[in-house]
């Protein structure tokens, strides 16, 4: 089947198996390795791209669904003389990281929430990422990262 998606705003047309899921065809139809695979049930939230600007799970998602639309990862984010996503640089500044596995997609939730939701509360921001595991941290980080990225005082 020929799919073509727009990816990271570059249009990409391919041939791909019918069953080929989305996360598949990021990372190896169009190489963008960033998009994690870590269970395959939409449960922990690594493999979340933004689809049209509202984030989805690509583990679930068939390329041929996204076939016509617009794919973000999280390489797309930064500019092209790579300044870093606000979302992104408050992920660093305030540590919201440790191994890094699930950084890609609790930066693209993270995005999409506060595109929703620009003022986000701190028990709004947990409430908007409960979708996304992360095993290494407890949370507090994160959540500071994205209050952080929203403009507002982040309390420690």
């Amino acid at each position: 089947m020929k799919v073509s998606i727009e990816v990271n705003g570059r249009s990409l047309t391919e041939e791909v198996p019918d069953r080929t899921l989305l996360v598949h065809f990021l990372r190896d139809t169009a190489g963008l390795t960033a998009t994690n695979i870590g269970c395959d049930t939409t449960s922990c939230g690594a493999c979340t791209v933004l689809l049209d600007g509202e984030s989805v799970k690509s583990c679930t998602v068939l390329a041929a669904q996204a076939d016509g639309h617009a794919v973000t990862t999280v390489e797309g984010l930064s500019s092209s003389d790579g300044e870093l996503h606000p979302v992104q640089r408050a992920f660093r500044e305030q540590h919201g990281l440790q191994c890094g596995f699930c950084t890609p997609g609790m930066i693209m939730a993270s995005v999409s929430l506060l595109a929703d939701n620009p003022k986000p509360a701190r028990d709004e921001v947990r409430a908007g990422l409960e979708g996304n595991l992360c095993r290494c941290t407890g949370y507090h980080n994160i959540v500071s990262a994205v209050v952080d990225a929203s403009g507002q005082e982040v309390d420690r």
